[in-house]
């Protein structure tokens, strides 16, 4: 009787913890898909452990390929939202739409896709902000960091503060092309992260 006590209450307590897990799917570009690393040095992989820290159980599938514009997410992401099933999706996309200098509005209409296909599946969507470089001007940078605000603001989703801009002031923390972060910057990018998204899980 006592073992069987037991069995059931190492039951209840693993299926409440599994029902406390949320799953969060991060669709982004090389700034979340490890570029030139370990794929477990990446913050993404780093986040679970980071989130514990704030008390959240958090399955994280990282979604993120190098390269990727909102254009390229958007594609992505109905095969990601039917596979994974996410609870919130982390949207981390538009720094190559920027490089490339591609129509705010473009970025803007695909953004906004992307959360009404996330919101439609159930998940939560939550953005970051997304800054580029200033030589290209100061009209496109202004128009192009105020996507992120106006969409965030029109479908109320949550911003995130960009970790790059932390990360950039350190030059012993980004590679040699002065865009990525290397491996040793990734922790402090996962507690940032984490810091900052928990109240959203």
């Amino acid at each position: 009787m006592t073992r069987l006590i037991s069995f059931l209450l190492f039951f209840l307590f693993s299926a409440t913890s599994l029902a406390q897990t949320n799953t969060l799917l991060i669709l982004g570009d090389s700034l979340s898909a490890g570029y030139n690393m370990d794929i477990k040095q990446s913050w993404p992989s780093l986040l679970p452990a980071a989130l514990l820290e704030h008390d959240k159980s958090v399955k994280v599938i990282n979604g993120s390929i190098s390269g990727d514009t909102t254009g390229n997410g958007l594609a992505r992401l109905p095969q990601l939202l039917k596979e994974y099933t996410p609870d919130t999706v982390l949207i981390e996309l538009g720094a190559n739409d920027g490089l490339r200098g591609f129509p705010p509005k473009l970025m803007s209409s695909n953004l906004q896709s992307i959360i009404e296909q996330v919101k439609a599946s159930g998940a939560t969507p939550v953005m970051m902000q997304i800054r580029i470089p200033p030589n290209y001007g100061k009209r496109y940078n202004q128009q192009f960091e105020s996507v992120f605000i106006s969409t965030s603001e029109q479908h109320k989703v949550p911003l995130l503060p960009f970790f790059l801009e932390h990360i950039i002031l350190k030059p012993e923390w980004m590679m040699n092309d002065g865009l990525h972060p290397k491996p040793e910057a990734q922790p402090w990018i996962a507690e940032f992260v984490a810091s900052e998204l928990y109240q959203y899980l």
